[in-house]
C-alpha cells in the first residue's frame, strides 16, 4: 500500500509540473525550490526528489546546489519521449507537436513500410493484415475506441516489421499522436473509407512482399493525414533548435 502511495504521489508531482512547464506557466529560467513544491504539493521531500529527476531526464529542469531547480527553455527537452508529446498536445503548442509529428511520420512510415515488405516475418505480415480488415469494421461501424486501439497496434507493427530498431522505438510516440488526436476531438467519428482502403493497400502490399507499393499506400495516408490537420497548425510557430557548434582547433 506504501508502495502504490507513493507511486500515485510520486506521478501526481510528475505530471502537475511538467504539464505546467508545458503550458508555460512555469517559463524558462523559473526556479524553484524543493521545499516550495514540498508545500505546494503537500508531498515528502523523497517524492519531490523523484520527480525532479524524471523532469531532469526529459529536460525540463536542471539542479544548481544554492540555487535551486531551474525550468529549461523548449529546444532542451526531449521531443521523442511520450511524456512530452502529452503535455504538448494538452496544451496551447498541441498544433506544432501535431506537425512535428506528422512530418517525422512522413518521413519514416512510408520508408518503414517499404522495408517491411521485404524484411517482416510471416507472422507478423498476416497480423497487420489481420488489424487492417479489423480496422476498416470498427471504422465504418464508428466504434472510436476499438479503432484507436487497432490502429496504434497497425502503425506499431508497421514499424516493428521494418526491422530497423531505430524505427520500432518511434512506437510510443505514434501512439501518444494518435491517442491525442483522438481525445482532443481531431479525428472523425469515422474514418473516411478511402483512408481505410489505404491502410488495408499498405498490408496487403507488405504482405504480398510488395515494397514500392507499400510505400506508396503508406505515403497517401500521410499526405491525406498532414493536408487534413494543416489548419490545426498553421499559425503555430516552428522552434529552432541552437546549433551546437564544435570550437575550431588551432
Amino acid at each position: 500500500m506504501l508502495t502504490t502511495m507513493s507511486t500515485s504521489l510520486h506521478h501526481r508531482a510528475v505530471e502537475h509540473l511538467g504539464t505546467r512547464i508545458v503550458d508555460g506557466s512555469l517559463p524558462p529560467g523559473h526556479v524553484m525550490l524543493a521545499e516550495q513544491l514540498e508545500d505546494e504539493l503537500q508531498v515528502s521531500r523523497s517524492v519531490i526528489r523523484e520527480a525532479v529527476r524524471v523532469l531532469q531526464s526529459l529536460g525540463l529542469v536542471e539542479t544548481t546546489k544554492r540555487v535551486g531547480i531551474k525550468v529549461l527553455p523548449a529546444h532542451r527537452w526531449n521531443p521523442f519521449d511520450p511524456l512530452v508529446i502529452r503535455w504538448r498536445l494538452a496544451g496551447e503548442g498541441r498544433g506544432a507537436q501535431l506537425r512535428s509529428l506528422a512530418e517525422l511520420r512522413s518521413a519514416v512510415e512510408p520508408v518503414a513500410a517499404e522495408l517491411a515488405a521485404v524484411n517482416a516475418p510471416q507472422e507478423l505480415r498476416q497480423e497487420l493484415l489481420d488489424v487492417a480488415l479489423a480496422m476498416r469494421e470498427a471504422g465504418k461501424a464508428g466504434d472510436v475506441p476499438r479503432f484507436l486501439e487497432l490502429d496504434i497496434q497497425f502503425h506499431s507493427l508497421l514499424l516493428s516489421g521494418s526491422g530497423n530498431e531505430m524505427f520500432a522505438n518511434l512506437v510510443g510516440q505514434v501512439a501518444e499522436t494518435l491517442t491525442g488526436r483522438t481525445v482532443h476531438g481531431l479525428m472523425p467519428d469515422r474514418p473516411r473509407d478511402l483512408t481505410l482502403q489505404w491502410h488495408l493497400d499498405v498490408a496487403e502490399a507488405i504482405f504480398g512482399g510488395n515494397a514500392s507499393e507499400a510505400r506508396e499506400a503508406s505515403s497517401r495516408i500521410m499526405r491525406r493525414t498532414i493536408s487534413e490537420m494543416e489548419p490545426v497548425w498553421v499559425e503555430q510557430p516552428r522552434v529552432f533548435v541552437p546549433l551546437q557548434r564544435r570550437p575550431q582547433s588551432a
